[in-house]
């Protein structure tokens, strides 16, 4: 089967380096994940063993620099291991999103040196695994309502308030939790699994998702050093940085399940025979092939630049709410098509398809849902908000 969908030539913008990145996270994917991640999904179990094994690959916070356990990475590499991760399961790619740029990045940007050298290199090696704690019950597309709040006792912080729909939450060692001070700053603290009043109750009964642990976090007048509050983190702005880094990997992620959803609908289309004939033969199924190319290709280019902006730190907060928005509903798009070729086979834990149709259904709400993600671009076209 076709490796990498490439029509209009686009490697030769690729290093070398960045290619053989791509090839060994590709392998690695077919090799330990794909075989197991059905199953997973059937039961709805996080394959949990997997954790050290993608730390080993370096997919947790590869653009952290080494001194801390990272790759030093460039942006682009990062979305290709993105990419493959997604090919084979969106919620796979989830828990390395929220490890990189949700907890880790945090860590990096605003965090002292001493809490560096404590958690990025386990977080890196996946010996620890973390969460972001930022959406409430009652607050997501507007963060800056939560009520999660905290008051100085000493020397510790006294923590009560609640976050939901929280990746990796059940199993996580460490949160990286967005809460107000007594005078309504929003602030970020580190909480540690094992604290006394923290604890991370899992959502059960998910349609989407299945393979990814989902939860809460509840804090109960937690007691947080105060040497785990971030010192760079101040206002909603701190968060939202560390949701950009996040919805850049999810733009390139989209297209790797894209893509799983292209190669599966045109290799059972070219084996498929119906009236004598293979289904690939008939137009409506060539429609569908040559409109599922055309939209990779064209969200291809507009991930590759963006990487290019990343790199040069010129990524706007909206251009990356265009990639996202676009990429997540072209793949989402796709699954659905693709999933018409194969027809009754296609809704089978045979293949693919409809797992990353359901993932997709998740992944056009999280990190800013489709409709906030036009509002931003809308804001950017005209300067005037409409959701405040």
């Amino acid at each position: 089967m076709e490796r990498f969908p490439d029509f209009y030539g686009m490697e030769e913008l690729l290093t070398e380096e960045q290619l053989l990145v791509r090839q060994s996270v590709h392998e690695f994917c077919q090799r330990e994940i794909r075989p197991i991640i059905e199953d997973h999904a059937q039961k709805a179990t996080f394959p949990r063993h997997l954790v050290p094994k993608m730390g080993e690959m370096g997919l947790f916070g590869p653009t952290i620099p080494e001194t801390y356990g990272g790759l030093g990475a460039d942006y682009i590499t990062y979305g290709l291991m993105m990419q493959e991760l997604e090919r084979v399961d969106s919620g796979i790619r989830s828990t390395a999103s929220v490890q990189g740029s949700l907890v880790m990045f945090p860590i990096f940007e605003f965090g002292s040196e001493a809490q560096k050298a404590k958690y990025l290199p386990k977080l890196a090696s996946g010996e620890w695994l973390g969460s972001f704690g930022l959406t409430e019950p009652d607050f997501g597309s507007n963060p800056g309502g939560m009520l999660t709040h905290f008051r100085e006792e000493g020397d510790f912080l006294i923590l009560n308030g609640s976050k939901t729909w929280i990746s990796n939450a059940p199993f996580c060692d460490i949160a990286v939790v967005w809460a107000k001070n007594e005078q309504g700053r929003i602030k970020g603290l580190i909480v540690e699994r094992g604290m006394e009043g923290f604890s991370t109750p899992e959502i059960k009964n998910k349609w989407s998702l299945r393979a990814s642990a989902t939860g809460e976090l509840v804090f109960d007048e937690v007691k947080v050093p105060k040497s785990n509050l971030l010192p760079g983190a101040d206002g909603l702005r701190s968060p939202l940085k560390c949701l950009d880094n996040a919805r850049y990997g999810i733009s390139w992620g989209a297209i790797g399940a894209a893509v799983d959803c292209y190669l599966t609908a045109k290799q059972y289309a070219l084996e498929r025979i119906q009236f004598d004939k293979p289904i690939a033969s008939f137009q409506l199924t060539q429609k569908k092939l040559a409109e599922f190319l055309t939209e990779i290709t064209k969200a291809q280019l507009l991930t590759w630049k963006l990487g290019v902006n990343k790199n040069a730190g010129k990524a706007s907060s909206a251009q990356i709410s265009m990639a996202k928005r676009n990429n997540v509903a072209m793949a989402l798009n796709i699954a659905r098509e693709a999933r018409q070729i194969l027809g009754g086979n296609g809704i089978t834990g045979e293949f693919s398809i409809m797992r990353h149709m359901n993932n997709l259904e998740s992944v056009i709400t999280y990190e800013g849902t489709h409709d906030i993600h036009l509002l931003i671009l809308g804001q950017e076209i005209t300067g005037i908000p409409a959701f405040k």
